[in-house]
């Protein structure tokens, strides 16, 4: 018998509302809490008409549970993560050019949506 045990927690959007209004939400002002670094496995629903997920381990990144408030006073709890080192992503990249950044200069954080799951152990 195997005694050897893991204690892994999952997280995602969560959303007090089902079929919340689409609104402009903003950052609570306290309550962002740092969940894992380098100890994730970030799982992003594929498009099937069957629960298929494409899952890998999240190298040089760090993931957060987000708080935020709706326009409406509606709360979320947003997953971000946070990719430390860019400096092998393709330079074309649509998030440097937004941020107007080149690779491996910056992290680049950003929210992933609510089909994705991210497991990661404490």
């Amino acid at each position: 018998m195997n005694t050897n045990t893991l204690d892994v927690t999952v997280i995602y959007l969560q959303v007090a509302e089902k079929n919340a209004p689409m609104q402009k939400y903003n950052i609570a002002a306290a309550g962002v809490k740092k969940l894992s670094d380098d100890k994730s496995v970030v799982c992003h629903k594929q498009k099937y008409p069957f629960a298929v997920f494409y899952c890998h381990k999240a190298m040089m990144t760090s993931v957060y549970a987000v708080p935020l408030e709706g326009e409406n006073g509606l709360r979320a709890k947003a997953v971000a993560v946070c990719h430390k080192n860019t400096s092998a992503w393709n330079p074309n990249h649509l998030a440097f050019k937004v941020l107007k950044v080149k690779p491996g200069t910056v992290p680049i954080c950003h929210f992933l949506p609510q089909t994705h799951v991210v497991w990661f152990n404490y």
